[in-house]
């Protein structure tokens, strides 16, 4: 009778042990149909991920060379920055912007979209802006974008991210780029200075234009005070400028604060604040802390808080800029 019990529970052990092998292999079996699409195509759910992330990978990539958000309407249309880069000799305003010029205020040549021909012309034509605008016609000028009428002629320019926060491997400002590096040549202020119409900014701060270029002037190469035209406040309280170091624009999904910012927010905040109000994008933005008149004169009087356009080239562009972060 010991001897049968002893074999009917070594039986249910076996069953139990059965079961749950079968079990344990139905489910690997279900997991493994849960990865094939409807063709059968093993993996199809882990290979979607990955094209994914490659997508947004080079969708970011081009939004932060690339994409000016409209901001031409800014640049060109109100400051007509595009004629103080042609010059008079090419239908502009003034002596134009030599592709030395360009270089001594910071701004640089990618040397990997430059055919030969270029790569020689760029280094005899340094007094011609004529050399600048093809420059330009090549997306060779990291973070500046134009467009040209059928003459030739500049018809607008634009700003992306990358002109203050991409860089070169060589210390001429010609060379491979490295996007996400901060520019730390870059002089913001110069180059705003060189605008025709500064009217936006004098109106806006309720200063002179010579107060102005002053201020602009006392950034220096590689700082930028991004907060300028929320407060108004050109000086810290120890009378230095308030201007702070152009960031790196890598490695920093997930930071919740910025020192560079004060503080504002995260890296999404950034790059919506930036596109909206810095490069001044034809975007939507809201920040109820800018409609404190008290704290940020400038904002309020401008509605910056709640900015609103008709047609929002900004959002869209935002998750993709946000996955190379």
């Amino acid at each position: 009778m010991q001897k049968h019990s002893l074999v009917i529970v070594s039986l249910g052990i076996i069953f139990f042990l059965i079961s749950i092998a079968f079990i344990q292999c139905k489910t690997t079996k279900s997991a493994e149909r849960n990865t094939e699409d409807i063709s059968g195509n093993p993996n199809a759910f882990e290979q979607s991920i990955k094209d994914n992330a490659e997508n947004m990978l080079e969708k970011g990539k081009a939004v932060f060379r690339f994409e000016t958000f409209n901001d031409e309407a800014f640049w060109t249309d109100k400051l007509h920055l595009e004629k103080a880069i042609e010059g008079d000799k090419h239908g502009g305003i003034g002596k134009g912007l030599s592709p030395k010029a360009a270089l001594d205020a910071g701004l640089k040549v990618d040397l990997g979209v430059l055919p030969r021909f270029m790569r020689k012309q760029i280094r005899e034509g340094f007094d011609d802006p004529k050399v600048t605008l093809t420059l330009i016609k090549l997306n060779a000028v990291l973070g500046v974008v134009g467009k040209f009428n059928d003459d030739g002629s500049l018809k607008s320019i634009g700003i992306t991210c990358a002109v203050c926060h991409s860089t070169v491997n060589d210390s001429t400002g010609i060379g491979k780029r490295l996007d996400g590096w901060p520019n730390r040549d870059l002089n913001v202020g110069a180059i705003i200075s060189m605008a025709p119409n500064l009217s936006v900014y004098t109106k806006l701060l309720e200063v002179d234009e010579g107060t102005l270029k002053k201020v602009l002037a006392s950034w220096g190469p590689c700082k930028f005070d991004a907060e300028l035209n929320l407060d108004g406040k050109a000086m810290r309280p120890d009378g230095k400028s308030a201007a702070t170091l152009i960031p790196e624009a890598f490695g920093h999904a997930g930071h919740n604060l910025h020192t560079w910012t004060g503080g504002w927010g995260n890296v999404t905040y950034w790059n919506a604040y930036v596109a909206n109000l810095e490069l001044q994008g034809q975007g939507n933005f809201y920040d109820a802390r800018l409609m404190n008149a008290n704290q940020y004169p400038i904002a309020a009087k401008a509605g910056f808080g709640n900015k609103r356009n008709d047609s929002d080239m900004v959002s869209s562009k935002l998750a993709a800029l946000h996955f190379i972060s």
